[in-house]
């Protein structure tokens, strides 16, 4: 069994990693592997609309300048997915959003590539926006007919400053219940 997270902030050591790795820490705890993948470390464009994936039906984007194959192979293998985002003006950063308009046409377009998988998604906000940015990140889970574990209360985090987030008790404790009920969940759907 293996989650893959991809941390669609730019920065790889601010509060989404860090909420990310607590998460992914809980799920490591239950035997169940994982992997971090840093989404801003190669940029990404968004979708053309040319569906060519679906014209083709071979789960891959025809454009192979970027790494966005390379993330739906990550995530056809997995059981798990975990999305994170900072919140950028009460959205997820333009990073996620090209990840997902480029992964989830693909996946839609090939019968819907991620059905039945586990997925849910973690936000980081100085202060306001969080619920818009981490209600985005759910509509892909959703409309990819993926199960979504809750938590305690929403999956984020609050703090300005990298590092800051650790500060935030009530944050750090859902992540890391977000986490144990993804590796539930996922250890029963392997029944």
């Amino acid at each position: 069994m293996k989650v893959v997270a991809f941390n669609g902030s730019p920065r790889p050591n601010g509060n989404t990693a860090t909420l990310l790795k607590l998460a992914l820490a809980e799920i490591e705890k239950a035997g169940i592997e994982t992997e971090l993948v840093q989404v801003g470390s190669r940029p990404i464009h968004g979708c053309s609309a040319c569906y060519k994936c679906k014209e083709k039906q071979n789960n891959r984007c025809i454009f192979d300048d970027d790494p966005v194959n390379e993330y739906i192979a990550k995530m056809v293998e997995a059981d798990g997915i975990l999305l994170g985002s900072p919140t950028y003006f009460s959205d997820i950063s333009a990073q996620m959003k090209a990840f997902i308009d480029r992964t989830g046409v693909v996946v839609r377009a090939n019968g819907n590539l991620l059905r039945r998988k586990v997925g849910a998604g973690v936000v980081a906000a100085r202060r306001a926006g969080s619920v818009h940015a981490f209600s985005s990140l759910n509509y892909y889970f959703l409309i990819a007919e993926m199960i979504v574990p809750g938590s305690n209360y929403w999956n984020l985090g609050i703090r300005n400053a990298p590092g800051d987030v650790l500060e935030d008790e009530e944050g750090l404790e859902t992540v890391r219940q977000l986490g144990r009920n993804m590796a539930w969940t996922i250890e029963k759907l392997a029944g």
